[in-house]
């Protein structure tokens, strides 16, 4: 398959050499209304699909108050405004979808000591009668 004329034009050249494993930050316009913003959404390439060409996409995912997250991005899309490389990562794998499993076992793991923690009768220290007997008295004498 030849990149034509039109397709040409469209392809981006300040693209990071990124593939999966790598940890990346994605600047993406978002238009709210008339106004525009950027917003920044950092994770880890989990998959890069199609190739470099004009239809090539990276998936990144990231963890938010334990939910995954994950979005899909046309590699030469014009409403991504960059893409900085935070990180190489080394991996043997091209497809890192095993990291979606990995991260739901860590999460559930966590709040089940969570949960534990928090079901976990007190501990009751038992009162010595010299304490109640002091007790009683400060209570007499304050009457």
């Amino acid at each position: 398959m030849t990149v034509t004329h039109i397709e040409q034009s469209y392809l981006r050249t300040d693209l990071p050499a990124m593939g999966p494993g790598d940890t990346v930050r994605v600047y993406q316009k978002i238009k709210e209304g008339d106004k525009e913003r950027i917003s920044a959404f950092e994770g880890i390439v989990i998959a890069t699909k199609h190739g470099r060409g004009i239809t090539g996409s990276y998936t990144v995912r990231k963890v938010v108050d334990g939910i995954g997250v994950e979005r899909v991005f046309p590699l030469h899309s014009p409403m991504v405004e960059r893409v900085e490389l935070v990180r190489r990562g080394s991996v043997r794998r091209a497809k890192l979808y095993y990291i979606r499993d990995k991260a739901a076992r860590e999460v559930r793991r966590k709040i089940k000591s969570i949960f534990m923690e928090a079901n976990r009768p007190q501990k009751k220290t038992p009162i010595v009668a010299d304490e109640m007997d002091a007790n009683a008295e400060s209570s007499a004498e304050k009457e």
